[in-house]
């Protein structure tokens, strides 16, 4: 039968100085067993204007009782053929499809599940997939002519289904535009911990780009794994940030930036870089800078796997200078199936414990002390006689399931130590992920994991990769805090090598070994020239008859509470107090609050006492808690 086009039609959209045109086919067709793929459906699309593909989208929608037998593919007017679909690639099985096909899109087409059914309506169009070979081939041919669209069942038997439409997104590119590219390499693949490696970033301006690109930057945020320690090239990098400024790239032109440092990853461990152009002055061919689109070509990663034998890490040493508090859960009870507890720390306080899950169930098994979170001794951790732990056993639907321990303390301690049991891999079931974190009055604060055989440490996660006996040590992490913590965050689920739906999954955390709090008073005094009797304010001297603004500053830098916290600084003889000039407040800044001299009223209890007594300013406070500063301000004259 003669194929018509019908109704095509140029809808604008401006993007960064480009215009998107839709050609649409509407003319339905069978898709049966006839329909195979030397003998494919064909819909064709006219383009009569002449002008550069910047990209290309397209936006099928039929209807067929399993389409994961379905092959599509578009020919451009150059002869360029691009199998966009290719049902053998995912093996899907569910009903129609009606998908635009992109790209950009985040997931590939045909991974939305065999349980999946796709409506039969559009436009718009019900799904956005990247499609299986991508559709920048496209870009930078002449749009002008016949776009060739054929569709196949690759296994013509019962299934069958129709053509309902289809529309073709070409982008055009402007007058003027650049090419750019970012190409990202590592010198070593396989380094062992402590190499010293390097990262190459390269960013090109095709040579037939008819325009410079300026303002050119370039985002490589680092890897936990690699530690920085020096960028040479063309530009400026920031490690902070992540931002490499490369600003001009003629065309025909490539800038090249290397990146050195340390790998700080265990064995096996696979680190992960990415990089991605993320400004530009002018429009690019075929990428959009900082969309996070991995099929573009600004975009680029590189991966290294720590190579050497696997063996057990050793943990830093925890040092207290207060001593230890541990809480032990061999003596310490939990009911089967409790998921919050309370329970008294000596020299410390009172801990909460708290457990969450999200994205799956706990389970219930006699073996391991009945409905889980529960407290048991069959998951040892090595330790011989057995020692108690909370057990975690839980059933994830998917690899984003996880679950969270919060242990919430009364007061900061200056470092902490615990164990996690079994952190360990079994095929076809899980891959064990637990990043662990802390905080302290409200700051971010990382731990340092140390990895057992069973298990390898990226940052601050620890992931499974061999199995563990319930018995054994070698799926433990141990965790040390080494400066001052308030909220300890575990949070235990599954790393990317796990099946979609992980199965049956389990850690333990074992006893907590918690530094006891101490104080640590710092004493600052500071001084400035408020004015004297020549210059007055403008840029006084310390003259006779100056006067000085000066301030008592003294800081908790520890974790415990001070209490009785008392401040005195003697007057010189050189120098006459002004009466009724103490002012207090927790910086020197901030020290605004009227104190009188004597001591006593009301004044006293904001929460600073201060009084000027014979040639003494002295201050006080009842408590300064960790963080927490007093500032007493006065001023005296030089005599």
């Amino acid at each position: 039968m003669a194929l018509v086009l019908l109704a095509f039609a140029a809808v604008a959209t401006p993007a960064r100085a480009q215009t998107i045109t839709t050609y649409s086919n509407s003319t339905t067709g069978t898709i049966n067993n006839g329909t195979t793929c030397t003998a494919p459906l064909v819909r064709n699309f006219t383009v009569s204007t002449s002008y550069l593909v910047g990209d290309v989208d397209l936006g099928v929608l039929a209807t067929h009782s399993w389409r994961g037998d379905l092959r599509i593919t578009l020919q451009s007017p150059a002869g360029t053929r691009v199998q966009l679909v290719d049902g053998d690639t995912n093996n899907i099985s569910g009903d129609n499809f009606n998908v635009r096909l992109d790209d950009a899109a985040a997931s590939t087409v045909n991974t939305d599940g065999n349980t999946a059914n796709h409506s039969t309506s559009a436009p718009p169009y019900q799904n956005q997939f990247a499609p299986n070979a991508a559709l920048s081939a496209f870009n930078g041919q002449n749009a002008q002519g016949t776009w060739r669209l054929e569709i196949c069942d690759q296994y013509p038997q019962a299934d069958n289904g129709s053509f309902t439409r289809a529309d073709l997104y070409i982008t055009s590119l402007p007058a003027n535009y650049a090419d750019l590219s970012l190409t990202k390499a590592v010198s070593n693949a396989s380094p062992n911990n402590g190499a010293t490696i390097s990262y190459t970033l390269s960013v090109t301006n095709a040579s037939g780009s008819p325009q410079s690109a300026t303002g050119v930057t370039v985002e490589d945020i680092l890897p936990a794994g690699f530690t920085f320690a020096s960028a040479s090239g063309f530009g400026s990098y920031n490690s902070g940030t992540g931002v490499w400024t490369v600003g001009s790239v003629p065309a025909g032109t490539t800038r090249t930036l290397t990146i050195s440092g340390t790998v700080n990853a265990t064995s096996g461990a696979t680190i992960v870089n990415s990089a991605e152009i993320t400004a530009s002055s002018i429009t690019d061919s075929d990428s959009t800078p900082n969309n996070g689109a991995i099929g573009e070509d600004d975009y680029d990663s590189v991966s290294f796997t720590v190579a050497g034998s696997r063996t057990a890490g050793t943990p830093p040493t925890l040092v207290c200078s207060a001593g230890t508090t541990t809480h032990d859960w061999d003596s310490i009870s939990w009911s089967a199936g409790t998921t919050s507890g309370s329970y008294a720390l000596a020299n410390i306080g009172t801990m909460n414990f708290a457990i969450a899950i999200s994205g799956g169930s706990f389970l219930s098994n006699a073996t391991y002390g009945g409905q889980s979170p529960t407290r048991q001794n069959v998951v040892t951790g090595g330790f011989s006689p057995a020692q108690y732990s909370i057990f975690e056993l839980v059933d994830m639907t998917s690899q984003s399931g996880s679950v969270t321990s919060t242990i919430t303390l009364p007061t900061a301690v200056p470092g902490a130590q615990f164990r996690l049991f079994d952190i360990d891999y079994n095929a076809n079931q899980f891959a064990d992920r637990v990043t662990v974190t802390g905080s302290y009055n409200g700051a971010s604060v990382t731990p340092t994991l140390t990895n057992g055989v069973s298990n390898y440490v990226v940052g601050n996660s620890a992931y499974g990769d061999v199995v563990a006996a319930d018995t054994s040590a070698n799926g433990n992490v141990v965790v040390t805090f080494s400066s001052p913590v308030d909220t300890i965050v575990i949070n235990y689920g599954n790393h990317s090598t796990a099946p979609t739906d992980p199965g049956q999954q389990a850690i333990a955390i074992h006893d907590i070994v918690f530094c006891r709090p101490t104080t640590n008073l710092v004493f600052a005094k500071t001084s400035s020239i408020v004015s004297d009797p020549t210059n007055g304010t403008t840029n006084p001297k310390a003259i006779p008859g100056a006067v000085i603004r000066y301030c008592l500053l003294v800081t908790n830098t520890g974790s415990a509470t001070a209490t009785s916290v008392a401040i005195n600084d003697a007057i010189p003889a050189t120098m006459t107090y002004t009466p009724a000039s103490l002012r207090s407040g927790t910086s020197c800044a901030g020290a605004t609050t009227v104190e009188d001299d004597n001591a006593t009223g009301a004044d006293e209890s904001d929460p600073f006492g201060a009084a000027f007594v014979g040639t003494n300013v002295t201050a006080n406070t009842a408590s300064l808690a960790p963080a927490a500063a007093m500032a007493i301000a006065f001023t005296a004259t030089v005599n």
